[in-house]
Parts: C-alpha cells; sequence; structure tokens
C-alpha cells in the first residue's frame, strides 16, 4: 500500500490525480518506469563526480572540482517558516515547474544533490511562538540552498541569467569535504546526530574541524524513505597530522 500511494502522490502534477490504471495507460511505459525508479531512489540525473582521498568506516573525505552552482538565501519566514522554501525559487529558474526563469530561456537538466545550510546569520524573530528551544534559533539564521549546475556550464558566465534576482549563479572551486551518507527521512534531528557523529569521528583520526556542514538530498519527496540517499558534509577542516590539507 505505501509504494502505491507514493506513486499515486509522485503523479500529484497531473489533471485530477490519475488513478493508477489511468497512469499505466496514458503514460510512455519509460515514463511510467522512471517514475517507479524515483519512488524506488533510484538516481538518474547527474551528480557531480568526485575523488575518495580516504575511506572508513565512519566517514569519507572526498575531493570535488570546480562546478557552477545556483543559489538563492532566504528567511525561512518568506516561507512560512518552510527551511526548503527556496527550492520552487531555483526550479523555477532552471525550468522545472514550466518555463525557464531566466534570461535566454532555456531549460537546465536538473542535477542531483540538492544542498542546503544554514548561514549562522541571525535574523530578527518574526513569531513570537516556538515549540523547541532550538527551532528558535534555527528560526532566527538564514538558509541557502543550492542547485549544481550541469557539467556543460564550466563557467558562471555560461549558464543563463536568472531573471529572479533572488537568484545567484556562481564558481565554486575545488573543495574537500567530509562527508557521511544515510538514508530515511533527513529532519532536524536525524542531521544534527549524523551531523555530530561525523565531527567527532573526524576528531578522533586528528582532524581539526572549524567549518560548517551542508546537507546533500539526492531523492524527490515521493521517494520511499527507507529508498533515499542524504549526505552530510563537513569542510573547513585540517589535519593536525599533516596528511591532509583541507579547506
Amino acid at each position: 500500500m505505501s509504494l502505491y500511494i507514493a506513486l499515486k502522490n509522485a503523479t500529484s502534477s497531473y489533471p485530477n490525480r490519475l488513478s493508477l490504471p489511468s497512469l499505466k495507460s496514458q503514460l510512455t511505459l519509460s515514463r511510467y518506469q522512471s517514475v517507479m525508479g524515483m519512488v524506488l531512489g533510484k538516481i538518474s540525473v547527474e551528480t557531480p563526480k568526485y575523488e575518495v582521498i580516504k575511506s572508513t568506516n565512519e566517514y569519507e573525505i572526498r575531493k570535488y572540482p570546480p562546478s557552477v552552482l545556483a543559489e538563492v538565501t532566504y528567511e525561512p519566514s518568506e516561507f512560512n517558516g518552510n527551511k526548503d522554501g527556496g527550492f520552487r525559487v531555483l526550479a523555477n529558474y532552471i525550468g522545472a515547474l514550466g518555463n525557464p526563469q531566466n534570461t535566454k530561456p532555456e531549460k537546465i537538466a536538473m542535477t542531483a544533490p540538492v544542498i542546503t545550510k544554514d548561514t549562522g546569520e541571525k535574523i530578527a524573530m518574526t513569531a513570537p511562538v516556538v515549540t523547541k528551544a532550538d527551532s528558535e534559533e534555527n528560526e532566527n539564521k538564514k538558509v541557502t540552498m543550492q542547485f549544481i549546475l550541469p557539467a556543460l556550464y564550466g563557467k558562471a558566465e555560461e549558464a543563463p541569467k536568472p531573471t529572479d534576482e533572488r537568484v545567484v549563479i556562481r564558481e565554486e572551486g575545488e573543495r574537500k569535504y567530509g562527508v557521511v551518507k544515510f538514508g530515511g527521512v533527513a529532519n532536524e534531528e536525524v542531521v544534527k546526530e549524523k551531523v555530530e557523529k561525523l565531527r567527532k569521528s573526524l576528531e578522533i583520526d586528528g582532524f581539526k574541524v572549524i567549518g560548517d556542514f551542508l546537507l546533500a538530498r539526492y531523492n524527490p519527496p515521493w521517494t520511499i524513505p527507507a529508498f533515499r540517499t542524504n549526505e552530510s558534509l563537513r569542510h573547513g577542516f585540517w589535519s593536525l597530522r599533516c596528511e591532509l590539507l583541507c579547506e
């Protein structure tokens, strides 16, 4: 039953929420298989290449080549407290939800993962009622969400210019991350646990951690949680034993 519900949710954009038999008859076989694959966690879009520098049972240290990002920074209060509210802004830029909101206009292929991070910048409270002590702190922080653009865009100026001034296109140079992979729903409690575990594992192995963390999510919301791929990444750390230098 859970697979049926997930597939129905996956096709909610179709008129009148097509029934499963209707879906089979109206979509091509390849499209149907694509939707089923996403429900079951298949990642069929472009993902960034990387080199594994160090691998343990607890984490990997990866080196990523330069890339071009589309990003938006916002207060969750702009989207009714939704920390993922920036997704629609970026999806509109690449044309994932309709006509692309860029000057060409040109549709840009979706990639994975979608990256989010807290900027750490405090914002004045707009709503006085919170339910958890740490929720108030989180609501006071801006969030940055990033799409990694396809590798065919080697420079920022090669990417279509956004028509929404909130979207920023920028280049990111070669960088190294400590990474831990996990499945399930990447809620704040789970992410906090994974980030802390990664920090402790790096420090036990002689790394000094001074940077922020990123959350990378590879699947759409309708993927069954057990089949989802998530990663917590830490950057801005260096080895006390001088085996590796990460910036």
